[in-house]
């Protein structure tokens, strides 16, 4: 199966079959029996790609039901560290931090369900990073944790002086303070 169960319930490492000749490479990005197998049946409904330099940190993200969204990440080019956090209230594992690199090369993707903060950093001159999502984004019910929250304590592998953060997502606030209904099914 070309599934990895994460330590974080829910949270799932895609590797797909890439077969490679002389000609270049070909592999199945999404298939949705495969994702049903595993039990992942999620209509996708918006697909997003970001250009990002190196340094870039963005995050951490997520949106509020009705409108939160699960992720299937990849990367197009270069590389990331992804970075997604368990904010599911009443979870054994809330707060509870995982990174992955995320690379052209490496072809694995990140499977992100609702109940999680995401963001990355570029390791890499540039990236461009491909992600699908089950929900339309809705302006009024984004919310998001600070990059640099102490209590997290994530290591971005950017050198704090060359992080490139956007004024919003310094704003943000710690995990404590932040807006969240999410709690854990389980």
């Amino acid at each position: 199966m070309p599934f990895q169960k994460t330590d974080i319930p829910g949270l799932l490492v895609f590797e797909p079959d890439v077969f490679e000749d002389s000609r270049g490479y070909f592999f199945e990005s999404y298939n949705e029996n495969v994702f049903r197998q595993e039990g992942i049946d999620i209509r996708w409904v918006q697909d997003n790609e970001s250009s990002s330099s190196y340094g870039v940190i963005r995050g951490l993200h997520y949106q509020l039901p009705p409108f939160a969204q699960s992720k299937l990440m990849r990367v197009l080019k270069g590389k990331i560290l992804d970075v997604a956090v368990d904010i599911r209230k009443g979870s054994p594992t809330y707060g509870k931090v995982f990174t992955l690199k995320l690379s052209a090369k490496n072809k694995k993707q990140l499977f992100i369900p609702a109940g999680f903060a995401h963001g990355f950093s570029v390791l890499s001159d540039k990236a461009e990073v491909l992600y699908k999502c089950d929900s339309f984004y809705n302006k009024e019910t984004e919310a998001g944790i600070i990059y640099n929250d102490a209590e997290l304590n994530i290591d971005w592998q950017i050198p704090a002086q060359l992080a490139i953060v956007s004024e919003k997502d310094k704003s943000l606030p710690s995990l404590g303070q932040c807006n969240n209904s999410f709690v854990s099914e389980g």
